[in-house]
Protein backbone atom coordinates (compact mmCIF):
# COMPACT_ATOMS: atom_id res chain seq x y z
CA UNK A 1 0.00 0.00 0.00
CA UNK A 2 1.00 3.54 -0.80
CA UNK A 3 1.20 5.03 2.84
CA UNK A 4 3.76 8.04 2.79
CA UNK A 5 6.04 7.61 5.40
CA UNK A 6 6.49 10.69 6.20
CA UNK A 7 3.15 11.36 7.15
CA UNK A 8 2.34 12.70 10.81
CA UNK A 9 -0.08 10.72 12.47
CA UNK A 10 -2.71 12.13 14.91
CA UNK A 11 -3.09 9.66 17.86
CA UNK A 12 -5.28 12.14 19.32
CA UNK A 13 -7.97 10.41 16.97
CA UNK A 14 -7.43 7.07 18.70
CA UNK A 15 -8.11 5.80 22.03
CA UNK A 16 -5.33 2.98 23.56
CA UNK A 17 -7.59 1.06 25.79
CA UNK A 18 -5.79 -2.29 25.36
CA UNK A 19 -4.19 -3.72 29.01
CA UNK A 20 -6.86 -1.70 30.68
CA UNK A 21 -9.15 -4.48 30.73
CA UNK A 22 -12.01 -2.46 28.77
CA UNK A 23 -12.19 -0.30 31.67
CA UNK A 24 -12.91 3.37 31.13
CA UNK A 25 -15.78 6.15 31.70
CA UNK A 26 -18.20 4.31 29.68
CA UNK A 27 -21.24 3.01 31.34
CA UNK A 28 -23.92 0.28 30.76
CA UNK A 29 -27.36 1.39 29.35
CA UNK A 30 -30.11 1.23 31.74
CA UNK A 31 -32.04 -1.80 30.75
CA UNK A 32 -29.01 -3.89 30.70
CA UNK A 33 -29.12 -4.59 26.79
CA UNK A 34 -26.15 -3.61 24.13
CA UNK A 35 -27.85 -1.47 22.04
CA UNK A 36 -25.22 -0.24 19.05
CA UNK A 37 -25.33 1.80 15.73
CA UNK A 38 -23.87 -0.95 13.39
CA UNK A 39 -21.01 -2.98 13.24
CA UNK A 40 -19.14 -4.98 10.04
CA UNK A 41 -20.69 -8.20 11.53
CA UNK A 42 -23.42 -7.50 14.14
CA UNK A 43 -26.82 -6.23 14.60
CA UNK A 44 -28.00 -2.49 13.86
CA UNK A 45 -30.10 -2.15 16.79
CA UNK A 46 -29.91 -4.75 19.62
CA UNK A 47 -26.46 -6.82 19.32
CA UNK A 48 -26.50 -9.87 21.61
CA UNK A 49 -23.20 -10.81 22.57
CA UNK A 50 -21.90 -13.97 21.39
CA UNK A 51 -24.24 -14.25 17.89
CA UNK A 52 -21.26 -14.36 15.68
CA UNK A 53 -18.79 -15.48 18.22
CA UNK A 54 -20.15 -17.20 21.51
CA UNK A 55 -20.48 -15.76 24.56
CA UNK A 56 -16.87 -16.20 25.26
CA UNK A 57 -13.50 -14.31 23.66
CA UNK A 58 -12.09 -14.98 20.52
CA UNK A 59 -9.20 -17.03 21.72
CA UNK A 60 -6.80 -14.60 19.29
CA UNK A 61 -4.78 -13.17 22.78
CA UNK A 62 -4.84 -10.01 23.86
CA UNK A 63 -3.46 -7.14 20.73
CA UNK A 64 -0.99 -9.32 19.48
CA UNK A 65 2.29 -7.77 20.35
CA UNK A 66 1.19 -4.48 18.62
CA UNK A 67 1.54 -2.83 21.93
CA UNK A 68 -1.16 -1.00 24.81
CA UNK A 69 -1.28 1.26 27.50
CA UNK A 70 -1.71 4.99 25.06
CA UNK A 71 1.54 4.95 24.18
CA UNK A 72 0.48 5.28 20.44
CA UNK A 73 2.26 8.67 20.28
CA UNK A 74 5.67 7.18 20.90
CA UNK A 75 5.09 3.86 18.94
CA UNK A 76 3.76 6.20 15.97
CA UNK A 77 5.64 8.85 15.74
CA UNK A 78 7.50 9.45 12.20
CA UNK A 79 11.05 8.75 14.45
CA UNK A 80 9.92 4.99 13.92
CA UNK A 81 10.79 4.44 10.08
CA UNK A 82 9.02 0.99 11.29
CA UNK A 83 6.20 2.74 12.68
CA UNK A 84 3.76 0.72 9.61
CA UNK A 85 4.73 -2.45 9.91
CA UNK A 86 2.57 -2.29 13.18
CA UNK A 87 -0.92 -3.00 12.51
CA UNK A 88 -1.89 -0.15 15.43
CA UNK A 89 -0.03 2.34 13.56
CA UNK A 90 -1.33 1.73 10.40
CA UNK A 91 -5.01 1.65 11.82
CA UNK A 92 -4.37 5.17 13.14
CA UNK A 93 -3.53 6.63 9.83
CA UNK A 94 -6.69 4.78 8.39
CA UNK A 95 -8.91 6.63 11.13
CA UNK A 96 -6.91 9.80 9.84
CA UNK A 97 -7.60 9.66 6.27
CA UNK A 98 -11.04 8.75 7.04
CA UNK A 99 -12.19 11.59 8.87
CA UNK A 100 -10.37 13.87 6.98
CA UNK A 101 -11.92 12.89 4.08
CA UNK A 102 -15.34 13.37 5.78
CA UNK A 103 -14.44 17.10 7.47
CA UNK A 104 -14.81 18.07 4.08
CA UNK A 105 -17.30 15.79 2.44
CA UNK A 106 -19.90 16.19 5.09
CA UNK A 107 -20.38 19.79 4.71
CA UNK A 108 -19.82 20.07 0.69
CA UNK A 109 -22.24 17.18 0.34
CA UNK A 110 -24.83 17.49 3.19
CA UNK A 111 -24.43 21.18 4.58
CA UNK A 112 -23.56 19.61 8.01
CA UNK A 113 -20.69 20.08 10.41
CA UNK A 114 -18.75 17.08 10.96
CA UNK A 115 -17.44 15.99 14.52
CA UNK A 116 -14.58 13.48 14.93
CA UNK A 117 -15.10 10.87 16.59
CA UNK A 118 -12.36 8.44 18.34
CA UNK A 119 -11.73 5.05 17.45
CA UNK A 120 -10.83 2.89 20.50
CA UNK A 121 -8.60 0.04 20.40
CA UNK A 122 -9.60 -2.95 22.72
CA UNK A 123 -8.43 -6.03 24.37
CA UNK A 124 -11.60 -8.72 24.23
CA UNK A 125 -13.40 -6.96 26.74
CA UNK A 126 -15.34 -3.38 26.53
CA UNK A 127 -17.74 -0.94 28.58
CA UNK A 128 -19.52 1.79 26.06
CA UNK A 129 -21.95 4.20 26.09
CA UNK A 130 -23.69 1.06 24.55
CA UNK A 131 -23.24 -1.19 27.16
CA UNK A 132 -20.46 -4.09 27.58
CA UNK A 133 -19.18 -5.68 24.25
CA UNK A 134 -16.93 -8.71 23.97
CA UNK A 135 -14.76 -9.02 20.62
CA UNK A 136 -17.13 -11.87 19.69
CA UNK A 137 -19.28 -9.00 18.06
CA UNK A 138 -16.59 -7.39 15.95
CA UNK A 139 -16.14 -4.05 15.05
CA UNK A 140 -18.68 -1.58 16.21
CA UNK A 141 -19.64 1.99 16.29
CA UNK A 142 -21.90 3.15 19.35
CA UNK A 143 -23.95 5.77 18.51
CA UNK A 144 -24.49 6.58 22.53
CA UNK A 145 -20.77 7.80 22.78
CA UNK A 146 -19.96 8.60 19.11
CA UNK A 147 -16.54 6.31 18.95
CA UNK A 148 -15.67 3.76 16.57
CA UNK A 149 -14.75 0.23 18.92
CA UNK A 150 -12.20 -2.77 17.55
CA UNK A 151 -10.34 -5.38 19.36
CA UNK A 152 -7.40 -5.65 16.50
CA UNK A 153 -7.12 -9.09 16.44
CA UNK A 154 -10.51 -9.27 15.02
CA UNK A 155 -7.74 -8.31 11.37
CA UNK A 156 -6.17 -11.98 12.26
CA UNK A 157 -9.78 -13.27 11.55
CA UNK A 158 -10.70 -11.60 8.96
CA UNK A 159 -6.79 -12.60 6.80
CA UNK A 160 -7.34 -15.63 7.86
CA UNK A 161 -9.23 -18.96 7.31
CA UNK A 162 -12.30 -18.21 8.81
CA UNK A 163 -13.04 -14.81 6.26
CA UNK A 164 -10.40 -15.03 3.74
CA UNK A 165 -10.21 -11.22 3.25
CA UNK A 166 -6.15 -10.43 3.72
CA UNK A 167 -4.27 -7.29 2.37
CA UNK A 168 -3.88 -3.76 4.75
CA UNK A 169 -6.66 -2.40 2.70
CA UNK A 170 -9.43 -4.92 3.97
CA UNK A 171 -8.44 -3.33 7.49
CA UNK A 172 -9.09 0.07 5.91
CA UNK A 173 -12.79 -0.56 4.71
CA UNK A 174 -13.66 -2.10 7.89
CA UNK A 175 -13.41 1.50 9.54
CA UNK A 176 -14.20 3.57 6.96
CA UNK A 177 -17.50 1.10 6.93
CA UNK A 178 -18.01 2.23 11.04
CA UNK A 179 -17.29 5.72 10.16
CA UNK A 180 -20.24 5.67 7.79
CA UNK A 181 -22.32 4.82 10.98
CA UNK A 182 -21.02 8.08 12.57
CA UNK A 183 -21.80 10.10 9.89
CA UNK A 184 -25.54 8.69 9.34
CA UNK A 185 -25.35 9.39 13.41
CA UNK A 186 -24.07 12.85 12.36
CA UNK A 187 -27.47 13.03 9.23
CA UNK A 188 -29.94 11.61 11.85
CA UNK A 189 -30.14 8.84 9.51
CA UNK A 190 -29.49 6.28 12.26
CA UNK A 191 -32.01 7.68 14.53
CA UNK A 192 -34.60 7.66 11.82
CA UNK A 193 -34.26 3.85 11.39
CA UNK A 194 -34.49 3.14 14.89
CA UNK A 195 -37.97 4.88 14.84
CA UNK A 196 -39.05 3.25 11.55
CA UNK A 197 -38.03 -0.21 12.99
CA UNK A 198 -39.62 0.60 16.14
CA UNK A 199 -42.79 1.48 13.99
CA UNK A 200 -42.56 -1.19 11.21
CA UNK A 201 -40.80 -4.09 13.42
CA UNK A 202 -41.76 -6.74 10.08
CA UNK A 203 -39.74 -4.86 8.29
CA UNK A 204 -36.69 -3.69 10.65
CA UNK A 205 -34.20 -6.56 8.67
CA UNK A 206 -34.44 -4.42 5.95
CA UNK A 207 -34.18 -0.86 7.20
CA UNK A 208 -30.78 -2.44 9.12
CA UNK A 209 -29.41 -4.22 5.57
CA UNK A 210 -30.21 -0.61 3.78
CA UNK A 211 -28.20 0.97 6.75
CA UNK A 212 -25.41 -0.76 6.21
CA UNK A 213 -24.87 -1.03 2.29
CA UNK A 214 -25.20 2.62 2.65
CA UNK A 215 -22.28 2.36 5.40
CA UNK A 216 -20.10 0.53 2.64
CA UNK A 217 -20.98 3.03 -0.04
CA UNK A 218 -19.49 5.74 2.33
CA UNK A 219 -16.55 3.74 2.54
CA UNK A 220 -16.48 3.26 -0.46
CA UNK A 221 -16.53 7.06 -1.34
CA UNK A 222 -13.63 7.71 1.04
CA UNK A 223 -11.72 5.18 -0.90
CA UNK A 224 -12.24 7.12 -3.93
CA UNK A 225 -10.33 10.00 -2.03
CA UNK A 226 -8.02 8.67 0.21
CA UNK A 227 -5.04 9.71 -2.06
CA UNK A 228 -6.38 13.72 -1.30
CA UNK A 229 -6.57 13.34 2.45
CA UNK A 230 -3.70 14.74 4.34
CA UNK A 231 -2.41 15.39 7.67
CA UNK A 232 -2.66 18.63 9.91
CA UNK A 233 1.01 20.19 7.67
CA UNK A 234 -0.40 19.17 4.22
CA UNK A 235 1.49 15.94 3.42
CA UNK A 236 -0.83 12.64 1.85
CA UNK A 237 -1.32 9.90 3.85
CA UNK A 238 -1.56 7.88 1.39
CA UNK A 239 1.06 8.04 -1.93
CA UNK A 240 -1.87 5.97 -3.89
CA UNK A 241 -4.53 3.79 -3.58
CA UNK A 242 -4.02 1.02 -5.71
CA UNK A 243 -6.58 -1.24 -7.71
CA UNK A 244 -5.41 -4.35 -6.05
CA UNK A 245 -5.77 -2.78 -2.94
CA UNK A 246 -9.85 -1.81 -3.85
CA UNK A 247 -9.41 -5.45 -4.81
CA UNK A 248 -8.60 -6.34 -1.06
CA UNK A 249 -11.82 -3.71 0.40
CA UNK A 250 -14.04 -5.91 -2.33
CA UNK A 251 -13.35 -9.24 -1.04
CA UNK A 252 -13.60 -8.21 2.53
CA UNK A 253 -17.11 -6.87 1.60
CA UNK A 254 -17.62 -9.61 -0.06
CA UNK A 255 -16.30 -12.57 2.96
CA UNK A 256 -19.03 -10.21 5.78
CA UNK A 257 -22.09 -10.86 3.85
CA UNK A 258 -24.85 -11.97 5.38
CA UNK A 259 -24.88 -14.83 3.06
CA UNK A 260 -21.16 -15.77 2.68
CA UNK A 261 -20.97 -16.03 6.93
CA UNK A 262 -24.24 -18.27 7.16
CA UNK A 263 -22.91 -20.36 4.23
CA UNK A 264 -19.31 -21.04 5.96
CA UNK A 265 -21.27 -22.12 9.41
CA UNK A 266 -22.96 -24.63 7.27
CA UNK A 267 -26.51 -23.71 8.41
CA UNK A 268 -27.77 -22.84 5.70
CA UNK A 269 -28.98 -19.77 4.09
CA UNK A 270 -31.72 -17.78 5.54
CA UNK A 271 -32.84 -14.65 3.98
CA UNK A 272 -35.34 -13.19 5.96
CA UNK A 273 -32.15 -13.23 9.13
CA UNK A 274 -30.27 -11.12 7.10
CA UNK A 275 -29.40 -7.71 8.60
CA UNK A 276 -26.26 -6.53 6.32
CA UNK A 277 -26.77 -7.98 3.02
CA UNK A 278 -25.68 -10.34 0.91
CA UNK A 279 -21.29 -10.44 0.12
CA UNK A 280 -22.75 -9.03 -3.51
CA UNK A 281 -24.99 -6.26 -2.62
CA UNK A 282 -21.92 -5.18 -0.33
CA UNK A 283 -19.63 -4.94 -3.28
CA UNK A 284 -22.05 -3.40 -5.09
CA UNK A 285 -22.59 -0.68 -2.93
CA UNK A 286 -18.97 -0.38 -2.11
CA UNK A 287 -18.05 0.16 -5.86
CA UNK A 288 -21.12 2.75 -6.15
CA UNK A 289 -19.75 4.77 -3.87
CA UNK A 290 -16.11 4.35 -5.41
CA UNK A 291 -16.88 4.46 -8.65
CA UNK A 292 -19.00 7.88 -8.47
CA UNK A 293 -16.73 9.19 -5.98
CA UNK A 294 -20.11 11.06 -4.39
CA UNK A 295 -21.44 9.91 -0.88
CA UNK A 296 -24.83 11.51 -2.23
CA UNK A 297 -25.10 8.41 -4.83
CA UNK A 298 -25.60 6.03 -1.53
CA UNK A 299 -29.11 6.45 -1.79
CA UNK A 300 -29.72 2.61 -0.60
CA UNK A 301 -32.98 3.31 1.13
CA UNK A 302 -34.56 4.09 -2.29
Amino acid sequence: MGINDDADLDTGQVQDLRGSGGSGAFGRLPGGGFTAGGGILGLIVVIVLGVLGGTGHLGLGGDGGQGSGGDLAKSCSAADPDRFERTDCRNVLYVNSVQAYWRGALPASFHTTYRTAPTRFFSQVVRTGCGQADSGVGPFYCPADEAVYIDLSFYDQLAGRQFGAPGDFAQAYVLAHEYGHHVQTLLGTEQKVRAAQQRDPGNANRYSIALELQADCYAGAWARHAAQTTDEKGNHLFTAVTPTEIDQALTAAQAVGDDTIQSRSGGGIHQESWTHGSGQQRQHWFATGYDSGDPTACRTFD
